[in-house]
């Protein structure tokens, strides 16, 4: 049975679940929510260790063939278009449709963590190096620079470095059949996830003020995810199959949705990247792992949306162009900054929206935080589809993909 397939199924029978159980009962809630963090943390177990070895011989073998800065020039490109086309539909089809004003709720503010550049760019370089690999396993980018470090030295002189490439390709193939096992085992792990989703989708549509918000982010995400990119997909390559790409990647997009969380993601990612798509390891290490990192135009999205509900929900004023442009340019950059907030980064960037905005809305993102699940589970999911049309692009472009017959997908 393809992976997909499994997860359909766990997704299914968590759901039917969740509605099955009372949404407003505290213990149910507590036990669902310590059941979730264990399931997080079982899809998260591989990505550190899979993701270091593969990028150490992908940006090694990237560099003796020259090619490792073009695929970086072509993946930045890619970054940047994607997230000014994201966030600007997001932003104009919010505007459009305009969802109907929600309560001001009084709730006490708590800390969101800081999207602050320059507490990320001291973590890239610890005092210690090895605790780069080390760490919560949040932030995955000093892994990733390790990685280049490593793979730097090992390009120095190939009579020494030969034992240790070895070495590394063997670990990167061990993991990724580690992984592999527990992608397998996956559709039990989203039971759990979509039962806990369910439930508490089941609070907030019974709230009724949300159903507006709630819609026009389901619709357009389908909309972007369905439509839009398999368009820009079709208009790279003319002669091909747009939806191919995307049914190649329904299983980590189920897994995005339902987790919330891109670290969680991560392995199957790579695994179907490579197994569906066709991209070869020497592309993909790099690509999933940049995209998936700094490449949450998605999330951004979906905050800049809600943010624009919240200004309407305190306030009668309209939102002029200046204020939308301005809202847009800040919500681009954002989307840079969510690297280490791999499980909550849609609510983080709306937090974040909020405080930068002041006016008295700093604690604007509260009145939301019953449906701060599903603004991240959508921002998740556009953002692990959008990577893998990434990935598959870059790969297209650099001759590092090979077209795979989709009766043989995983």
């Amino acid at each position: 049975m393809k992976i997909w397939v499994k997860l359909l199924i766990g997704s299914v029978l968590g759901t039917t679940l969740g509605f099955l159980l009372p949404y407003d009962h505290g213990g149910v809630l507590s036990v669902f929510a310590w059941l979730e963090r264990m399931a997080v943390q079982i899809g998260r177990y591989t990505a550190v260790p899979l993701l270091f070895f593969s990028l150490i011989i992908a940006i090694y073998e990237l560099r003796q063939d020259r090619e490792f800065w073009p695929l970086i020039g072509r993946s930045l490109l890619l970054m940047l278009g994607g997230a000014v086309l994201i966030v600007a539909s997001g932003i104009l089809v919010t505007l459009l449709f305009r969802p109907a004003r929600i309560p001001i709720l009084i709730e006490e503010q708590f800390e969101v963590a800081s999207l602050t550049a320059a507490e990320m760019l001291l973590e890239l370089f610890p005092s210690n190096l090895f605790t780069a690999l080390v760490n919560t396993g949040l932030y995955l980018f000093p892994a990733w620079v390790l990685a280049f470090f490593l793979a730097l030295g090992l390009g120095l002189d190939r009579g020494y470095s030969k034992p240790l490439l070895s070495l590394g390709d063997s670990l990167s193939r061990v993991f990724y059949h580690i992984a592999s096992f527990f992608s397998e085992i996956l559709a039990l792990v989203i039971i759990v996830l979509a039962a806990y989703w369910a439930v508490r989708y089941h609070a907030a549509l019974r709230a009724d003020v949300f159903r507006d918000l709630i819609l026009l982010l389901g619709i357009f995400g389908a909309v972007l995810a369905f439509g839009i990119f398999p368009l820009i997909l079709l208009i790279i390559r003319p002669k091909h199959n747009p939806w191919t790409a995307l049914y190649g990647a329904l299983g980590p997009a189920l897994a995005a949705f339902f987790s919330g969380d891109m670290n969680f993601t991560l392995p199957v990612l790579f695994q179907h990247v490579k197994e569906n798509l066709g991209v070869r390891r020497r592309s993909n290490a790099v690509t999933v792992s940049l995209f998936s990192i700094f490449s949450r135009a998605g999330s951004a999205m979906v905050a800049a949306s809600a943010f624009i509900v919240i200004i309407k929900s305190y306030s009668s004023l309209d939102i002029h162009f200046s204020d939308a442009l301005s809202i847009g340019i800040k919500t681009f950059l954002i989307s840079f900054l969510l690297g280490g907030h791999p499980g909550n980064a849609a609510y983080t960037a709306l937090a974040a929206l909020c405080m930068d905005y002041g006016k008295g809305f700093e604690a604007g993102y509260l009145i939301l935080k019953p449906i701060a699940f599903y603004l991240v589970a959508v921002g998740a999911c556009l953002d692990v589809i959008f990577c893998a049309y990434a990935s598959y692009i870059v790969g297209k472009w650099g001759k590092f993909q090979e077209d795979k017959d989709p009766r043989y997908f995983i």
